[in-house]
C-alpha cells in the first residue's frame, strides 16, 4: 500500500522570536515491510542550518536552527511510504513466556543482548508493583508468549477508556492507572510498562494511521494526527507491533516514523527560542491519503471502510520549542486541537484483526 503523509506545525509567538534550536522526529523511517521512496521537509523561515542523521535507534532526525527574527515558524514534511501487508501471526504457538525470559536474562546473541535495553525503566517509564502486577496472570510460564501479549493488548482495550480531554505529554501513568482513561500515548506506555516490570523487552512506537470518514461523509483535510504504539521482542525472531488503542496488530494501515524506550525519545519536534514572549499558538495538521488510482479508492470506499481511532493531537502534539510553564503549554496544546471536534464526528473502533 502506497501512502502519502502530509504533517504541518505552525507556531504562532505573541512577540518576536530572535533564535530557535530544534530537533523533529517527523521523517519516517526504513523498516521491516515498509519503504520510504521520499520525505522532504520544509521550514519557513529558511533555517541557518539543517542537518539529518541517523540516531542511536536507527530513526531520521533532523536538527535545525533558524537564526533570523521571526513571528511565525512552520515546519512541512511531505512522504510518500509503501507498506507492504504483514502476514498473520500464530498466537497459540511459538515461543514461551518462560522461554523469553530466559533468552533476554541469558544474552544467546546479539539481537538478544541489543534488545535486553528496552527491558528496563526509561524517562517517561517507571515501573511499578502495580504495572509489574497488572497481567501477571496472562503470563503463565508456559504460554505462547504472543498469545499473552495480545490478550494484554485487549486487556488495556477493553478496561481503560479513550479520552482526548484526560492527558498531556507530561500525564505520570500512575494518573492513567488511577483513572483508567487516556489516549495512544499513555496506552503504549501502559503497555510498555506492564511488560518490562514482568522481564520483556518492550519499545514505544510513534507513528501514523491511515483513517477514513463514515461512509457518504468527505474526509476533511487534516483532519489525522499522530499515533502511537508499542512492540515486543521475540528471541529467535524479530518484533511484533500492537496497538492497543484499537486492540490490533498493525498490518498495513500503520505507518512508522521513529521507536524508542518512550515518547521523549522521539517527540516529533522539540527545541528551545530566544524570545517570543510569553504565549504561543500551536496548530497542527496531518493527511495520510492513498497514493492509489481513483477507481482503486473509489472500491476501497464502497467496501465500507470506517473511520480509525486516532489519539488525540493534545497527547501526541509536537513538544513546544520553547521554555515555559505546564499551564502555558496545555493552553497552547489545546489551541492546536480543532481536530478534536473532527475526531468526535468520524471516529469509530478499528475492528479485531482476525489471526
Amino acid at each position: 500500500m502506497k501512502y502519502r503523509v502530509k504533517h504541518s506545525t505552525r507556531y504562532e509567538y505573541a512577540d518576536q522570536v530572535n533564535q530557535g534550536y530544534n530537533v523533529a522526529y517527523l521523517i519516517p523511517r526504513e523498516c521491516n515491510g515498509q519503504r520510504v521512496n521520499f520525505s522532504d521537509i520544509r521550514i519557513i523561515p529558511t533555517p541557518a542550518s539543517k542537518i539529518k542523521r541517523v540516531d542511536y535507534f536507527g530513526n531520521v532526525v533532523c536538527h535545525f536552527t533558524v537564526e533570523k527574527p521571526h513571528r511565525t515558524l512552520e515546519v512541512i514534511v511531505d512522504s510518500e511510504v509503501d507498506v507492504a501487508p504483514s502476514e498473520p501471526r500464530l498466537l497459540s504457538g511459538g515461543i514461551t513466556c518462560a522461554e523469553v525470559r530466559a533468552a533476554l536474562v541469558n544474552g544467546i546473541n546479539t539481537e538478544d543482548v541489543k534488545a535486553s535495553e528496552f527491558c528496563f525503566d526509561s524517562p517517561m517509564i517507571a515501573v511499578t508493583r502495580e504495572l509489574s502486577e497488572f497481567a501477571v496472570d496472562l503470563f503463565s510460564p508456559d504460554r505462547p508468549f504472543l498469545e499473552a501479549v495480545s490478550t494484554l493488548n485487549s486487556r488495556i482495550f477493553r478496561d481503560f477508556k479513550y479520552d482526548p480531554g484526560f492527558s498531556t505529554v507530561a500525564t505520570p501513568l500512575t494518573d492513567v492507572m488511577a483513572s483508567r482513561r487516556g489516549v495512544c500515548q499513555d496506552f503504549a506506555h501502559l503497555a510498555i510498562g506492564v511488560l518490562r516490570g514482568m522481564g520483556f523487552a518492550a519499545r514505544y512506537v510513534s507513528g501514523y494511521l491511515e483513517t477514513l470518514p463514515p461512509p457518504g461523509q468527505v474526509k476533511l483535510a487534516g483532519a489525522d494526527a499522530s499515533h502511537a504504539w508499542f512492540a515486543v521482542y521475540i528471541p529467535g525472531d524479530d518484533w511484533q507491533d500492537f496497538d492497543p488503542t484499537n486492540d490490533v496488530m498493525p498490518a498495513d494501515q500503520h505507518i512508522t516514523t521513529a521507536w524508542g524506550r518512550d515518547y521523549s525519545d522521539v517527540t516529533p519536534l522539540k527545541g528551545v527560542v530566544f524570545g517570543g514572549g510569553g504565549k504561543q499558538v500551536l496548530s497542527v495538521a496531518v493527511d495520510v491519503s492513498r497514493a492509489e488510482s481513483p477507481s482503486e479508492r473509489a472500491l476501497f470506499a464502497a467496501n465500507g471502510a470506517s473511520a480509525r481511532r486516532l489519539d488525540d493531537p493534545v497527547a501526541q502534539s509536537p513538544g513546544l520549542p520553547n521554555q515555559q510553564s505546564q499551564s502555558q503549554q496545555n493552553q497552547s496544546q489545546a489551541q492546536a486541537s480543532p481536530t478534536q471536534a473532527l475526531q468526535s464526528q468520524t471516529q469509530s473502533q478499528l475492528p479485531p484483526r482476525s489471526v
